[in-house]
């Protein structure tokens, strides 16, 4: 039957230089329909416990769904590895044409493991594929790259992923750019593809991606269209992108200023959709086929960083890269964030990290470290914020190496320094030579923000408790998009006809889980998480339905979705994750908010306790966070 399956994947082995096609399981496809699905059964099933993330073994992903490479709205793609930042499982999406290419090119997905001898990239042609040297682009930027690649095939319309200094430096919150402003952003998918040696990999694709029922497929497409141009949160997506997003949060007390002290910027409306369309926005712009089009397209036009061109900067970027660290010139994140892209590494997290290294410098917890001259490491300060992304990215100084390491490994490399005792000349004689932490009365671990060490997204959560269960108990970690309860806590929707109220921790533990559930299992199609704000279970069922030629119900997504969700709980509880770690980072539990709305709340011991059991019984786990056998059972997952 034609459908919107390949029904194959490639698979390269760098050690070997080995490069085979092989079937996609009809079973696969029942179970777990594609994307997020395929890659967490196959990470399962073939890397075993304590694998190195940065090793051989470890395999890195490139995953598509049945929607993708089709007109619906799941245009995008995600990248499937173990992440070398937190040891657990990571799944990292991009938009943009990078997955519909793979399809083109006759793949669903394509999976590879070894390590080149020497930089390489990887060049598909269709059924045509290639290791090639990529010496002449190692050290180039991730633009850079992708141009020079291009060229080198002269073909301008080739779609290509590739990594910047920081991936081939193994910075573990590295990023892969997938054809220059999409990125899989989190968890240092970048650092796995530079251990592989690994620079890039082009493709160019040729086939069409079919459906089984057009017709129908056509009915169901064009209801999408009308259940997105019905919805509000779509409509405001579409003039502002997710930028509005900085007011709403400064208004609710829940934007992260200096790393997260408060929840409030004085500022904030010049880093929203405001400030970004008087100084940087000049169109609209979208991913292939995306009739949302919540993108732009911009560049600075006046001021020291004149001649930057531009995407929209993202709600985390502006928040996380602005707000967070004092900075309030819109232009001036941009820079930034364009720093960040072109050396490949996640904005989210070096905006946290260099949050972090601010307040940790003017707590006096770090001395030692030898700074060029004029760089003062303090909030509100771009050159510091500037000096420490170029020294993390290029790892070329003892500071930036400790932060490349990512927040959770330099708060606990810096407590361990802190039994070193110096004079004020032995500091100075040794600058350079080893850095120290001095002791303060706060723990440097205190102020990092991170949960199972993915640095936290920019949504405070202290004033928001279902929020905070779901940061606690993300997949990957520190991460808003495993369901969004702000919505409802905060937004004023009700969960199921009831209004929730964001302070109390009750009645979450189940909005959190279906949420959680229904996003896995859309992530397997793989959709735009924009979709989901106006497209129902019941039509991306018809989209899935005509696509494939098999029957599905809405309620697909949310059985799959727990699946998949117990699934990636067993890998990651094979790599030590227990309830321990289903936490939060102690500043939203020992710290009250001292500003905005909910001033002076915080989440409790006794909150988080309740909320993790209530969570763990709809879950059907164990008192220390593990699937219960009749769990497993139920949901057919061998263990």
């Amino acid at each position: 039957m034609n459908n919107a399956y390949m029904k194959q994947f490639l698979f390269i082995d760098l050690s070997f230089g080995t490069i085979e096609v092989q079937p996609v399981p009809d079973t696969l496809i029942d179970d777990y329909i594609g994307g997020k699905g395929f890659g967490a059964k196959i990470l399962y099933d073939k890397i075993p416990a304590g694998t190195e993330p940065l090793g051989e073994k470890n395999l890195l992903m490139f995953m598509t769904g049945p929607l993708t490479g089709t007109i619906a709205p799941a245009m995008r793609g995600c990248v499937v590895t173990k992440s070398p930042l937190t040891g657990i499982f990571l799944d990292s999406y991009f938009g943009g044409s990078f997955a519909p290419e793979i399809k083109y090119a006759g793949y669903d997905g394509i999976i590879i493991t070894g390590r080149a001898k020497t930089p390489s990239y990887i060049w598909i042609d269709n059924d045509s594929v290639e290791i090639r040297d990529a010496s002449g682009i190692w050290g180039k930027d991730a633009l850079e790259a992708n141009h020079a690649i291009k060229n080198e095939i002269q073909d301008d319309t080739i779609k290509i992923a590739t990594i910047g200094q920081a991936g081939e430096n193994q910075v573990l919150f590295s990023l892969i750019c997938c054809e220059y402003n999409r990125q899989a952003g989190r968890g240092g998918a970048g650092a796995v593809m530079g251990s592989k040696n690994l620079k890039a990999i082009a493709v160019r694709g040729n086939n069409r991606v079919k459906v089984a029922d057009l017709a129908a497929f056509d009915t169901a497409y064009h209801k999408a269209l009308a259940e997105l141009e019905a919805s509000a949160e779509v409509q405001a997506l579409t003039a502002a992108g997710t930028a509005s997003a900085v007011d709403y949060a400064n208004e609710t007390g829940l934007l992260p200023h200096k790393n997260y002290c408060n929840g409030t910027f004085a500022k904030a409306s010049d880093l929203a959709d405001k400030g970004q369309s008087k100084h940087l926005w000049l169109g609209e712009s979208a991913c292939m086929g995306c009739p949302i089009r919540c993108s732009k397209m911009g560049a600075v036009r006046l001021g020291k960083y004149k001649g930057i061109v531009t995407d929209i900067v993202e709600y985390e970027s502006a928040a996380l890269m602005g707000s967070n660290l004092d900075i309030s010139d819109i232009r001036a994140v941009a820079h930034l964030v364009k720093l960040c892209d072109r050396f490949g590494m996640d904005s989210m997290s070096a905006g946290s990290i260099i949050g972090f290294a601010m307040e940790a410098s003017e707590k006096g917890m770090l001395t030692g470290f030898k700074l060029p001259e004029g760089i003062d490491i303090k909030f509100g300060n771009v050159q510091a914020a500037e000096y420490l992304i170029k020294a993390m990215a290029n790892r070329d100084n003892e500071l930036g190496d400790l932060l490349s390491k990512g927040v959770q490994r330099a708060a606990e490399e810096i407590e361990k320094s802190k039994g070193v005792k110096r004079t004020a000349g032995e500091i100075e004689k040794h600058k350079g030579i080893k850095g120290t932490a001095q002791a303060t009365g706060k723990s440097a671990n205190d102020i990092a923000m991170h949960t199972k060490g993915l640095e936290s997204p920019a949504w405070g959560p202290r004033g928001a408790s279902g929020m905070a269960l779901a940061l606690m108990t993300t997949d990957r970690g520190g991460c808003h998009q495993r369901g969004f309860p702000i919505s409802y806590e905060i937004g004023g929707l009700p969960w199921k006809g009831k209004a929730l109220d964001p302070l109390s921790p009750l009645d979450k533990a189940d909005m959190v889980v279906s949420l959680q559930n229904y996003s896995a299992g859309t992530d397997t199609l793989v959709k735009c998480d924009f979709g989901t704000f106006g497209i129902s279970a019941a039509t991306y069922a018809e989209l899935l339905s005509a696509a494939t030629g098999k029957k599905y119900e809405p309620d697909i997504f949310h059985r799959t979705g727990e699946k998949i969700w117990n699934l990636v709980r067993m890998f990651n509880v094979r790599e030590g994750i227990d309830s321990s770690k289903d936490t939060l980072p102690p500043r939203f539990v020992k710290e009250p908010l001292p500003d905005g709305p909910r001033k002076g709340h915080r989440l409790t011991e006794e909150d988080m306790a309740y909320m993790r059991a209530q969570y763990y019984k709809i879950r059907g786990w164990s008192d220390n966070g593990i699937p219960l056998g009749d769990t497993l059972k139920r949901l057919r997952i061998e263990y």
